[in-house]
Parts: structure tokens; C-alpha cells; sequence
């Protein structure tokens, strides 16, 4: 066997689940247990010691569950999601000591944390990321497409056979086509050999991170609503950490608006009419970042075009950093925005697209949100046909509706804000 060979072997030995569990468990847990009791040998037997030891364990298991349920998601690198999931494991384990008073060894659960960390980093640089995903289609129906989606290597199958897809980590199929025989049974024997068996639309929307909108049916969402209960959870949560986040965003909206002052004639804040939550009209504040503004039903006043020149020198500022949203803290305590959904558009800009978009007013079924996923995604767009596209992303994050996919949301928007991604 060649050296590529043995090397591409190991490989796909270590970025197998259970072995990175196992691998975590063992460094993140008895590791730092037994270098501790090696220097202090009655460590051992000692109870915040031992505390140390299960907190960490039980540290590994969140994260290692908080990693499995982002990254289903698509358009996520799993270097992304390792410091915020293992943060959340030994943030949560922590925060219950302080809370119980429990003892525990300070530097055993340090030690495990860092472990833990860089355990998961040197799977990631020497096995995960070189690893491509192969998968095997069958090749009718809509799954012929698939293969134009970038980012996997596609396996056209010539023939209904289980040995031809030995190297691949999944299959994908058109369930709703008209399958002979031999390939209805080849699906079967795969599933029945605990292969993937992947279903096309779903599968393209993984990956691509959009929910086609052409042509909707009962299946596109299962629901035409949202799952509810955690609707209102979300709103709750939204208004709570809006009020903990006052002290802090107070201050740094002052800043800005001696800035905003100092720089151009005008007032501080703008004020415009949205659409919001269940297709009602609400008064969405920001910072003025522009020198003139447009009437409310000026069409081409509501579009903001790639280097505008009614930006003010401040405005270019807050728009990369997106500190001009913040002002709207005020809305999430009225109940009518959240930190992350659809964003809110124009009134006159979102009359004109239900008009002359399908299925366009059924975005407003969650409350819109300052960030979301059509916003880390692709950024701001204003024009009918870039609307079209990001209302498939606007699809998506209704259809898989949940803490995962805010989570997710939540790191990206970071990763836009330091990268200015898609401001204008």
C-alpha cells in the first residue's frame, strides 16, 4: 500500500466519531486527573478532584452533542464550531459549581478544556479537513442535477451495485422518480447495510443552504407553520439577553452618536416602516448613516447600491461593523424583532416584491431579526433578482427553524462582522 494510501487510511480512522469521543474523553478527562495526581499523589482520591474528573466528562459529552446537531448545517467548517461548542460544554459544568458550590480543582478542568480543545484542532488539521466527501448517485430523476453542486466528489453509478459505492460515504437518490426494479431493490439492500441513503431535495439543501421556491409542496416544509414552542422560547430569550446587554451596548450607542453628530448635519437616528412578524408594519430604528434620505414610498431611495454616495465617512464605518443596527435593541424589547431571523424589509421595498414574487409573504411567519441566515450567506441585496435568491435562504432557516441553526447564525455573524462581508 502506498504512503498516500496509508495515510489517507488513518485518516479516515480518525475522523470517525466514537474515536473522537473516545480520544476526548481520554485526553479531556483522565488526562489532566492523572498528570495532577502524578505531581500530587493524593489528588487521587481527593473529592474536588474527582469532581474535576466527572465535570470534564460530562463537559465532553455536551460538546461532543453540541457538535453533532450544528453540524448537520451546511457552509460551516467543523474549525468553526469546535472552540464554541467545547466553550459551551465547560462553560455550562462550570457555571454549575459556582452555582452549587460544589469543589473542584481549578486546573484539572482548565487542563481538560485545553485538552479537549486541542485534541479536536490536531483531529481537524491532520485528518478532517483533507478528507473530501464522495458520494454515489443514482442516476434518474432530479438527482442528475446534483452533481453541479460544488464542494463533493460525485459518483455517477453505471449499474445497481453495493460494490461500487464501497468508497463513497453516502447515496443519493430521487425517491419520487420512477425507479426500475433492480435499483428499488439496490436502495434497499444499501439502507439494510446501514449505508446513507440520501434523498435529493433534501441532500441539495444541506449543502447548498437553500430551499428552492419555483415550486412549493406539501413536503417543501412539512409545516406551514414553525415549530411554536420554540417561538416563544426564542422571544423570551431574546428580550432577556437584550435587557443583560443594555449596560454594555448604552454606552458604545452614546459613542456613536457623538460620532454621527460630529460628522454630518442631521439627525442621530433613522427611522423607517418594515414589515415584520405576521405581515404587520413596525417603525425599525438605526443609526443615520447617509446624508439625505429618500421619502418612505421612494422605491429607489429604500435601495442602498454598491458604494452609495449618500453614505456619510461615519456611516461606511458602522455599516462594515454593523453597529448601525444597534439601535434596534429597542425593537427585540417591544417583541416585534429578534436577534436572528429574516431581515425586515422596506415597506415599500416588500410591497413590490409580494407583488412580483411567489410565496414571497411567507417569510413573515418568525419575526424578522437583525442577523440571519440569508445575511451570512450572501449579504446585502436589494434588486428582484439577488430578493429571489436570498428568499431561498430566508426558506431554509424557516424549514430547519431551531437553537442549532440560531447557534450557527450567531458564529457566522461574528466571522461577517470582523470581514465586513456583504455590507453596503
Amino acid at each position: 500500500m502506498r504512503h498516500d494510501q496509508v495515510r489517507a487510511a488513518s485518516a479516515s480512522i480518525l475522523v470517525r466519531k466514537r474515536v473522537q469521543f473516545a480520544g476526548a474523553l481520554v485526553l479531556g478527562c483522565l488526562a489532566p486527573w492523572i498528570i495532577r495526581g502524578l505531581f500530587r499523589p493524593e489528588l487521587f482520591d481527593e473529592p474536588a478532584s474527582l469532581n474535576a474528573l466527572s465535570a470534564n466528562a460530562v463537559a465532553v459529552a455536551i460538546a461532543f452533542w453540541t457538535r453533532l446537531s450544528i453540524e448537520t448545517y451546511p457552509g460551516i467548517r467543523r474549525s468553526l464550531v469546535i472552540l464554541p461548542a467545547a466553550l459551551t460544554g465547560h462553560g455550562l459544568v462550570l457555571v454549575w459549581f459556582v452555582l452549587t458550590r460544589f469543589p473542584y480543582d481549578r486546573l484539572g478542568l482548565a487542563g481538560g478544556f485545553v485538552m479537549h480543545v486541542a485534541w479536536l484542532y490536531v483531529l481537524y488539521i491532520f485528518a478532517e479537513r483533507r478528507l473530501r466527501r464522495r458520494i454515489a448517485v443514482v442516476p434518474f430523476g432530479a438527482a442528475d442535477g446534483i452533481v453541479k453542486i460544488p464542494g463533493i466528489d460525485w459518483h455517477v453509478l453505471k449499474r445497481p451495485s453495493l460494490h461500487d459505492t464501497r468508497a463513497c460515504n453516502g447515496i443519493v437518490a430521487d425517491f419520487g422518480a420512477d425507479l426500475p426494479a433492480e435499483w428499488e431493490a439496490f436502495l434497499a439492500d444499501a439502507a439494510l447495510a446501514g449505508r446513507i441513503v440520501y434523498q435529493v431535495k433534501q441532500l441539495a439543501e444541506s449543502l447548498t443552504g437553500r430551499v428552492e421556491i419555483e415550486k412549493l409542496s406539501e413536503n417543501s416544509f412539512g409545516s406551514l407553520v414553525p415549530a411554536q414552542g420554540y417561538f416563544y422560547l426564542k422571544s423570551a430569550v431574546d428580550c432577556l439577553f437584550a435587557l443583560l446587554l443594555l449596560p454594555v451596548v448604552l454606552p458604545l450607542m452614546a459613542v456613536v452618536a457623538i460620532g454621527i453628530r460630529l460628522d454630518s448635519p442631521g439627525p442621530i437616528f433613522f427611522r423607517q416602516k418594515r414589515i415584520g412578524y405576521a405581515g404587520q408594519a413596525i417603525t425599525v430604528y438605526k443609526f443615520r448613516t447617509m446624508h439625505t434620505v429618500g421619502a418612505e414610498d421612494d422605491r429607489a431611495a429604500a435601495m442602498t447600491k454598491h458604494k452609495d454616495g449618500r453614505i456619510t465617512r461615519v456611516g461606511q464605518i458602522l455599516r462594515k461593523l454593523r453597529l448601525d443596527e444597534l439601535p434596534q435593541i429597542i425593537n427585540i424589547l417591544n417583541w416585534e424583532m429578534s436577534w436572528i431571523g429574516p431581515r425586515p424589509e422596506a415597506q415599500v421595498l416588500s410591497i413590490w416584491y409580494t407583488k412580483e414574487i411567489p410565496f414571497y409573504r411567507y417569510r413573515h411567519v418568525v419575526k424578522p431579526g437583525i442577523s440571519g441566515w440569508a445575511q451570512v450567506n450572501q449579504g446585502h441585496v436589494a434588486e428582484l433578482g439577488e430578493v429571489h435568491a436570498k428568499l431561498h435562504y430566508d426558506f431554509y432557516y424557516i424549514k430547519y427553524f431551531s437553537p442549532w441553526l440560531d447557534v450557527l447564525i450567531f458564529f457566522r455573524t461574528i466571522k461577517t462582522i470582523l470581514t465586513g462581508f456583504g455590507s453596503r
